[in-house]
């Protein structure tokens, strides 16, 4: 006769901690489950890319991909961050959009360099890196078609704007169509205690970034210029009592120790990346448009010019000056909303009644801060 289970035996065995095998059965299990669905999105991403192609669409559509995210990241419980989930979802959408194209996408090297890791961040690692040497490269390889994007800083929020980058908007027509706010955060590396540190390598702007917390915990050490953090990080790792500052992940790449981490001196140390190709973003619903424009160099003209956004009823988030020749300014904007939204195609066709040069750089979903 078959002996009943007393309501003690049934509480004992639903408090039985699994065992380990039991655990790694249940996980293969679920990331069998997992490749099936991730496949299953592709297979649909595929489908959507055909529908794409057919009508002249863009493989890569950020205010798409970054609804992809935020939806991602709504319906995250944990216990996995943000940050994971985030990662996970733009390795995602980075594969299922290298089955329509694989990207080439410039940007300032060499790899390991903040750009490269920007990047990174707006692309993942589904395309074909194309690290150059100078900022103006990076445009010319937009523009001779060589590569689909580039990625180039624009701004940073200790130093301000990228000369070079502002420059090369004067010089060659190219559309901005994403942007990418990094969070800078710069490590202190070598192969050497912090105490034997005689030299400390970087590009100027994260040796400016990191000036105070040099002065502070470093004032004997002599702060030396090169090229990139990832070419400090290469002579940290051969040069006795040499440290860099550069990224945690080039010390990783060099095998390098890190005698410090965050020495940035401004805890919110940000530089802001522009996508360049060959056409604007499509409207997302929470977007932002560059322009930039040259008007007479006489009193009132610029409060004229300023003043047209504010009767139109639009936000300007960023204005910068740049020096083009003796006396005379090109004017870098950007604002709330799409070049294609009324009230903004209003306000460009009364600047361009005034401006002596106007061209609208493009507009872009907005975002925010990563890393």
């Amino acid at each position: 006769m078959k002996k009943e289970r007393s309501p003690h035996d049934a509480r004992s065995e639903r408090a039985r901690t699994p065992s380990l095998a039991e655990l790694r059965a249940a996980i293969d299990k679920v990331d069998r489950e997992l490749v099936k669905q991730v496949n299953e999105r592709a297979k649909l991403a595929v489908e959507i890319a055909r529908l794409k192609d057919s009508s002249g669409g863009a493989t890569f559509v950020p205010g798409r991909e970054d609804e992809v995210l935020a939806q991602a990241l709504e319906h995250n419980k944990g216990p996995l961050s943000a940050d994971s989930v985030r990662a996970v979802f733009r390795e995602i959408l980075s594969g299922s959009r290298r089955l329509e194209k694989q990207l080439r996408v410039a940007f300032l090297g060499p790899l390991y360099s903040f750009s490269h890791l920007a990047t990174l961040h707006r692309f993942g690692a589904g395309i074909e890196l194309v690290p150059v040497a100078t900022i103006a490269a990076v445009f010319e390889e937009v523009n001779r078609k060589h590569a689909d994007y580039g990625l180039v800083p624009i701004e940073n929020s200790t130093d301000g704007r990228i000369a070079d980058t502002l420059d090369m908007f004067t010089r060659l027509r190219v559309r901005i169509c994403s942007e990418v706010q990094l969070r800078i955060h710069h490590t202190l590396l070598g192969r050497c205690p912090r105490s034997d540190v005689k030299e400390v390598y970087s590009k100027p702007q994260a040796l400016s970034q990191c000036r105070n917390w040099l002065v502070k915990h470093l004032p004997a050490a002599r702060p030396i210029e090169v090229t990139s953090t990832t070419t400090a990080a290469q002579l940290a790792l051969d040069k006795p009592g040499a440290a860099a500052i550069a990224s945690v992940e080039a010390g990783v790449q060099y095998g390098l120790d890190v005698l410090a981490e965050n020495i940035e001196d401004n805890p919110d140390n940000t530089t802001r990346f522009a996508v360049i190709g060959a056409e604007s973003a499509a409207r997302s619903g929470r977007d932002k448009t560059a322009a930039m424009f040259q008007i007479e160099h006489r009193p009132g003209s610029l409060a004229e010019a300023i003043n047209i956004f504010k009767r139109n009823r639009l936000n300007l988030t960023w204005i910068e000056s740049f020096p083009i020749a003796r006396g005379e300014y090109m004017f870098f904007i950007e604002l709330d909303g799409h070049e294609s939204d009324l009230r903004v195609r209003r306000a460009f066709a009364a600047l361009g009644k005034k401006a002596l040069r106007l061209e609208i750089l493009g507009s872009y979903p907005r975002t925010e801060a990563v890393g």
